[in-house]
């Protein structure tokens, strides 16, 4: 693929996520292409349907999760509480409640976590969240009992999106959820 053509994907897909974030996975792929600056036959080339767009974007959402777990390893050793939060931080920054509820992800219990194709896309960053968290473990960073599942699904909530007077009544309560939950996951 031409440097152009994988900026133009990219921008789509960038600009699909913040779109589904804010307005749910049904909006029309028109809305899509608008924020994107390209033609809907542009997107149509790039992505032939709807669930390729959501696969792609998930995929997209799949890596950055996993470069946030690297750079938590990677941070481990120096100062493993840092790392923890540095994780917590960036995972809160993917508005990840908002994709959930935008792309209809399921997070259920680990037994069906395999049970649909975007969530075998997700498993990779489930499984890398894992890793780091036993590592965590290890140095009593976190608690025994938490589970990659447990954050995702935590995060998620923590980022899901509240109605507009919600919001304006009380912007920061997602930042001070995110600072409690980091509390307790410490235990």
């Amino acid at each position: 693929m031409r440097a152009d053509a994988a900026r133009r994907r990219q921008n789509i897909i960038t600009h699909a996520k913040h779109v589904f974030a804010q307005r749910g996975g049904d909006v029309a792929l028109e809305a899509v292409a608008a924020a994107s600056g390209v033609g809907i036959a542009t997107l149509y080339r790039n992505f032939p349907s709807r669930d390729d767009l959501v696969r792609a974007v998930v995929q997209d959402t799949v890596e950055q999760i996993i470069q946030a777990v690297d750079g938590a390893r990677v941070a481990l050793d120096a100062d493993p509480d840092a790392a923890w939060e540095d994780l917590l931080s960036s995972l809160t920054a993917m508005e990840l409640g908002a994709l959930t509820d935008g792309l209809a992800l399921q997070a259920g219990a680990a037994q069906t976590l395999e049970a649909t194709p975007l969530a075998q896309v997700q498993q990779p960053a489930v499984e890398a969240l894992n890793v780091v968290l036993a590592e965590l473990k290890v140095r009593g960073a976190v608690r025994e009992s938490l589970t990659a599942l447990d954050v995702i699904v935590a995060v998620a909530t923590i980022t899901r999106p509240q109605v507009s007077p919600i919001r304006g009544a009380a912007p920061g309560v997602p930042e001070q959820l995110a600072e409690a939950y980091l509390l307790w996951s410490r235990g």
